[in-house]
C-alpha cells in the first residue's frame, strides 16, 4: 500500500462569540471614563494585523483618578469581613468560566497564540487563580504570616502580553482576597481581554473602585508604578524594565514583586524515557510561540544519547502546524508583534554568525501578519548569545554534556534563574540534580505546568517574590 498523507481540515473557531466594542476607555470608581488626553492606540490581531478596537491611552490624569478611587474604595473593602470577599472572588470567577469561550478566542485574536491553548490552558487557569484565592479570603490567619495579617493598601500592578488574562489573574486574585484594591495596567498590545475584565467586574457587582484598569503605553506603566498613593507594585515583564522599575522604588516605603525574563534549562539524562523527553521539550520551548518567561529555551542533552534524541526531536517538531491561530489544529500561532519579530530575527541570526547550525521545518507562512517558525541551534556553546539571552520567541539552542555536575554547571551559568526541567527515571538523580540548580521552579519528567496553589517566581536576573500559593500572599499583608 502506497504511503498516504492525511490533512486535516480547517477547524476555525468562531469570532461571532466575540462582540468588540469600537473603543475602550479607562475602568476607573465602577465606569468606564473617556482618557483626559483624549488619546487612543489601535491594537490588532497579530495573524492578519487588522485593527481589533481603539483602546484609550490613560495618562497621568486617569492615574490619579485610578488611584484615588482605589484609596477610597480601600478602607470598605478591606474592613469587609473575608468570607464576604471571597464571594465576590467566587462569582468572579464563574463568570469567567460561563464567558470562556468568548474570552478564549478574544485572547488569541489579541494575543496570536493558537486558540486551544488559549481554551483549554489559560483560561481554566484563570478561573482556578480566582476560585482558590476566593478560598484564602477568610482563611489569612491561618496562612502562617501572621495572626492578624493586614492589607497593604493600593496596588499598582503592570501586566505582559504573553498571558495578558492570566496574569492579571495571578496579580489581582491575590491582592483582592487580602483585602488590597487594584489600579491595573495592560500591555500595549494585548490590552481587550483585561477590558472585558472590567465588565465582569461591574456583572459581579464588585464595589467601584477595587479594581480599576488604565490601559496605555510605556508612560502609562511608569506613572502606576511612580505614583505616590500606591502602597504595592507587581510587575511581570523585561529584566529591562524591571531594573527601571526597582532604581525608581529603591530607598522608598513601596513593596516591590517583579517576575522577569528567564533562559531555562531542559536537562535529559541519558536514562530518560526520550519519547517523553522529546513531547516535554517540545511543549517547553514552542507552546505559546516562546512567547513564555519560564520556556525551556536551552536543552542539555547528555552527550551518550544526543544521536538518537536529536532526530527524533526534529521529527516531532516536523509535525507542528504553524497557521491561523483560530484553528483548533494550530500548534505555533502569530508572533505577538512586528517589534517582537523584529528581535527573534535579529537573535537567531545572531546565532548563525557566530557559527550554531539553525534548522526549522519546512513551514508554509500565510500571507500577511508576524510568524516565525520553530527552529532549532545545534552547534552551541555556553559564548553564544542564543544560549545567554532571552529570545522570547519559538527557538531552542542545544548543548550537550558528558556529566551530572557539567549539566548542573551549564544549567547554571546564565544571569536568570526563573525555571528549570530534568528528565530521569531515576528519582534519586532528579533530587540531587534540583537541589543544585539555581532556578525558581524545577519540574521533573514534565514541563511548563503550573498550579495556582504552587508558588512561581526567580532568582537574579528573574525577579524576586512568589506569585501563587501560600507564597504568594505575603506580598500583599502587612
Amino acid at each position: 500500500m502506497p504511503d498516504q498523507t492525511f490533512e486535516y481540515a480547517p477547524a476555525l473557531e468562531s469570532r461571532s462569540v466575540v462582540s468588540l466594542s469600537p473603543s475602550y476607555s479607562p475602568h476607573i470608581d465602577g465606569e468606564s471614563r473617556p482618557p483626559a488626553s483624549g488619546e487612543y492606540l489601535t491594537t490588532v490581531n497579530p495573524a492578519d494585523e487588522e485593527p481589533l478596537a481603539e483602546v484609550a491611552v490613560s495618562g497621568e490624569a486617569d492615574v490619579d483618578l485610578a488611584v484615588a478611587a482605589a484609596r477610597r474604595a480601600f478602607d470598605t473593602w478591606s474592613a469587609m469581613p473575608g468570607a464576604e470577599r471571597g464571594k465576590y472572588l467566587f462569582r468572579v470567577a464563574r463568570i469567567l468560566q460561563e464567558r470562556s469561550r468568548e474570552l478564549a478566542v478574544l485572547e488569541t485574536l489579541d494575543n496570536g497564540k493558537p486558540v486551544k491553548e488559549s481554551r483549554d490552558i489559560d483560561l481554566p487557569l484563570v478561573a482556578a487563580h480566582f476560585f482558590y484565592h476566593a478560598g484564602w479570603a477568610d482563611k489569612l490567619a491561618h496562612a502562617g504570616l501572621g495572626p492578624e495579617p493586614r492589607p497593604v493598601g493600593v496596588a499598582g500592578q503592570v501586566i505582559p502580553w504573553n498571558f495578558p488574562l492570566l496574569m492579571l489573574a495571578w496579580k489581582v486574585a491575590p491582592a483582592l482576597a487580602t483585602g488590597n484594591t487594584v489600579v491595573l495596567k495592560p500591555a500595549e498590545t494585548t490590552p481587550l481581554t483585561a477590558m472585558v475584565f472590567a465588565e465582569i467586574c461591574q456583572e459581579a457587582q464588585l464595589p467601584p473602585g477595587v479594581v480599576n484598569i488604565v490601559p496605555g503605553a510605556e508612560a502609562t506603566g511608569r506613572a502606576v508604578v511612580s505614583h505616590p498613593g500606591v502602597d504595592k507594585v507587581a510587575f511581570t515583564g523585561s529584566t529591562e524594565v524591571g531594573r527601571r522599575i526597582a532604581a525608581t522604588l529603591a530607598g522608598g516605603h513601596k513593596r516591590l514583586t517583579l517576575e522577569l525574563g528567564g533562559k531555562g534549562a531542559n536537562i535529559v539524562y541519558d536514562d530518560a524515557a526520550i519519547d517523553q523527553a522529546v513531547e516535554g521539550v517540545v511543549t517547553g520551548v514552542f507552546r505559546n510561540q516562546g512567547h513564555v518567561c519560564c520556556a525551556g529555551s536551552r536543552l542539555l542533552v547528555q552527550e551518550s544519547v544526543a544521536d538518537e534524541f536529536l532526530p527524533r526531536l526534529r521529527e516531532r517538531i516536523g509535525q507542528l502546524r504553524l497557521g491561523d491561530p483560530l484553528d483548533k489544529n494550530t500548534d505555533i500561532g502569530a508572533i505577538n508583534s512586528g517589534e517582537q519579530l523584529g528581535r527573534i530575527r535579529d537573535l537567531a541570526a545572531t546565532g548563525t554568525t557566530e557559527g550554531a547550525e539553525a534548522w526549522s521545518p519546512p513551514c508554509e507562512f500565510p500571507e500577511r501578519g508576524y510568524w516565525f517558525p520553530p527552529t532549532v541551534f545545534t552547534g552551541v556553546s555556553q559564548a553564544h548569545r542564543i544560549a545567554r539571552e532571552e529570545i522570547f520567541g519559538p527557538v531552542l539552542s542545544v548543548l550537550t554534556f558528558r556529566t551530572p555536575d557539567e549539566a548542573v554547571a551549564k544549567a547554571n551559568n546564565t544571569p536568570y534563574g526563573l525555571s528549570a526541567g530534568v528528565w530521569s527515571e531515576k528519582g534519586s538523580r532528579v533530587l540531587w540534580t534540583a537541589e543544585r540548580l539555581r532556578a525558581g521552579v524545577v519540574w521533573s519528567n514534565t514541563f511548563n505546568k503550573l498550579d495556582p496553589a504552587s508558588p512561581f517566581g526567580g532568582y537574579k536576573e528573574s525577579g524576586y517574590g512568589r506569585e501563587g500559593g501560600r507564597h504568594g500572599l505575603e506580598a500583599y499583608l502587612g
